[in-house]
């Protein structure tokens, strides 16, 4: 189940816990021209994962997400494939991290890290 959204965009929703997450990251790194890049890249058995990491150079195409602390960029390409998407932030005994729950996947492999849209 994915945690209240804190921040709604028409591309991407943040949970609370998620924004909480990339604020402590943001401030962990320093540089306040960061934003989180969410990405779209092909790889893994079913043809497609994400990327999430701190970018501070942004292409003209870029969309540039505004939320409450912190931005978020994302690529033309990317873009069509997470419209819907809500980022969220997850912690269990065993682990944590962002977990993004996508309208736009068909199937998903096997260990959950690799999406066909």
């Amino acid at each position: 189940m994915v945690d209240a959204p804190v921040a709604v965009d028409s591309l991407v929703t943040i949970s609370d816990s998620a924004a909480k997450k990339i604020r402590e990251l943001l401030q962990e790194e320093g540089n306040p021209n960061y934003a989180l890049r969410l990405q779209v890249v092909g790889g893994g058995c079913a043809g497609f994962q994400y990327r999430l990491a701190f970018d501070d150079e942004f292409a003209e195409d870029d969309e540039l997400l505004d939320y409450e602390g912190f931005k978020v960029v994302v690529d033309p390409m990317s873009a069509r494939y997470v419209e819907g998407a809500t980022i969220d932030y997850v912690e269990s005994e065993m682990a944590s991290g962002f977990k993004i729950e996508n309208p736009n996947v068909v199937t998903t492999c096997g260990c959950g890290h690799s999406h066909s849209f």
